[in-house]
């Protein structure tokens, strides 16, 4: 039986072989860096995902060996397949550049500036592409959408402001669960995710739409508000569970667990299991394991994307010489107070990750009075 032909695809003066049917997006991901175009709505996990966004737009140059014309447009790399001899232009191409500065400028014009406040801070795609090819200000100046809330169950909260309809979370639900309680409804400027007639999300898998999302419109109930993604360190954990793969990846700070998650390589998708099968974990593992004793820690999570996270990362991390008491000629320094005592905030009898809801000063309000 004859080998697969492959074909010659040149990106950004790169030139690899990829087998037929590769789309120019994954062979620009194999080459990776700053080669590969930004997808927020291309997730290779889903299928029918892509050529929602227009972010992956690149300039094909050249359009194979048979066929050496270049395209007359840009087009979304995510949904084109690469043909043998064909040359293609990301980084290196002023049109592409001007394109998604434009692409990102569309879809800042009805999201909120309330990345302060958002939990998706810090590891937030729409972040990413704003910083790296964004504009410094906006043209903007009509009101921004909004939007009636939906409360769509006990785990999961919905901000259809933050949304850019990537249809993530529809495809997941979907193609995951065993039925699908929400979509897009209305049309145009209108649409949005929600669920008719205020229906909860309640399968056992649903909550893997929140790590599909690429922004903040679907978070963790059970996290929010308790801690900054950057002051936490993330950990592989696993555990036998009956329901799902139970591969997961523990947020942490000091012995409190305070999210779960599935674990995701460098494109911000969930990483496969080691049987091939996406690793999305159940409702369980989730929300309800929260203790460290439900784990088994495998080691603290590599991350290779950029990442303001990996700066709380100890891999190799030599601890400094302590020098006060060299200083001090042996002596041991004394302590005129407790901070504990004086601020009453953060007091060692309260683990935020196990508070119900979002920490507010309420918590230790209540602490007072008792």
């Amino acid at each position: 039986m004859s080998e697969q032909q492959l074909f010659k695809v040149t990106i950004d003066n790169i030139t690899i072989n990829v087998a037929p049917g590769t789309s120019i997006l994954q062979a620009a991901r194999s080459i990776g860096g700053d080669v590969a175009p930004p997808a927020m709505c291309f997730y290779s996990k889903l299928q029918g995902s892509g050529g929602k966004c227009r972010t992956c737009l690149v300039e094909v140059s050249k359009g194979s060996e048979k066929d050496p014309r270049p395209m007359p447009k840009l087009v979304a790399s995510c949904r084109t397949t690469v043909m043998d001899g064909m040359e293609v232009k990301n980084i290196t191409s002023n049109k592409v550049n001007e394109a998604r500065a434009g692409v990102v400028e569309f879809l800042l014009i009805n999201h909120p500036l309330d990345c302060p406040i958002c939990d998706q801070a810090g590891e937030c795609h729409l972040q990413d592409l704003g910083y790296e090819h964004g504009k410094a200000g906006t043209r903007y100046e009509f009101q921004r959408r909004t939007f009636q809330k939906h409360d769509i169950g006990p785990y999961i909260q919905l901000h259809m402001t933050r949304c850019i309809l990537c249809y993530r979370c529809v495809y997941t639900a979907d193609q995951l669960t065993n039925k699908r309680e929400h979509g897009v409804l209305s049309r145009g400027d209108h649409s949005e995710i929600a669920t008719y007639i205020e229906k909860a999300m309640d399968n056992d898998f649903i909550g893997n739409v929140i790590d599909v999302c690429p922004v903040g419109a679907l978070t963790d109930k059970t996290f929010r508000f308790k801690n900054r993604v950057w002051f936490t360190k993330p950990v592989d954990a696993h555990r036998d569970c009956p329901i799902c793969a139970g591969k997961v990846q523990l947020w942490m700070r000091g012995d409190e667990v305070f999210r779960v998650t599935a674990r995701k390589d460098e494109w911000g998708e969930i990483k496969d299991t080691a049987d091939g099968k996406t690793g999305w974990i159940c409702n369980d593992c989730r929300f309800e394991k929260k203790n460290v004793s439900d784990w088994v820690i495998e080691g603290p999570s590599v991350i290779n994307r950029h990442s303001v996270i990996a700066q709380g990362h100890y891999l190799g991390l030599k601890q400094p010489e302590e020098t006060i008491v060299k200083v001090m000629h042996g002596q041991n320094p004394r302590f005129f107070m407790d901070i504990h005592d004086v601020s009453e905030v953060n007091r060692l009898g309260i683990d935020l990750s196990l508070i119900e809801g979002p920490a507010t000063s309420d918590t230790f309000n209540e602490l007072k009075k008792d």
